[in-house]
């Protein structure tokens, strides 16, 4: 690290802590050649990829958008900001180690579906009529009485 006051690339770490949910690393540093100290961040490389939309627009993915509609079909659930949150890293990590650069929407919400299936029934029923775009009652009890089955 260059120090900002004098350019020396000789500097010592003081301290070290984690931050962002352990996502980056916050670094105190002090230049060896005229002691100014300075604070420097490390963060982990952000997994950038789109989204197929289903008329075959594509998109940039975006983890706010996925929160909200995983956090609406959870609403009122005992299920955690945190929970949700992990939930969206893991989905991100699968597609991550896939390689795809750009992924359909119809996979990323199959993988939610998979998540919420797990996690809370009525949440992955609630999600589903969404996702599936359910359009009559008959349609949520066909979906009922597979988790039934199950």
């Amino acid at each position: 690290m260059k120090c900002q006051v004098c350019g020396s690339e000789d500097t010592k770490v003081l301290e070290s802590r984690l931050s962002d949910g352990g996502r980056s690393v916050r670094r105190r540093r002090c230049c060896v050649t005229c002691n100014h100290r300075f604070t420097t961040y490390e963060k982990e490389e952000v997994f950038a990829f789109s989204i197929i939309k289903k008329d075959h627009r594509v998109e940039p993915y975006s983890r706010d958008k996925v929160f909200r509609s995983i956090q609406t079909a959870c609403q009122k659930r005992p299920i955690t900001y945190e929970q949700i949150d992990a939930m969206i890293s893991r989905l991100e990590k699968a597609v991550q180690d896939s390689g795809e650069r750009t992924v359909a929407s119809q996979r990323l919400g199959d993988l939610i579906m998979d998540s919420l299936h797990g996690l809370d029934k009525v949440a992955y029923v609630r999600f589903a009529s969404v996702y599936k775009d359910f359009q009559d009652p008959s349609e949520f009890m066909r979906e009922i009485d597979r988790l039934d089955t199950e």
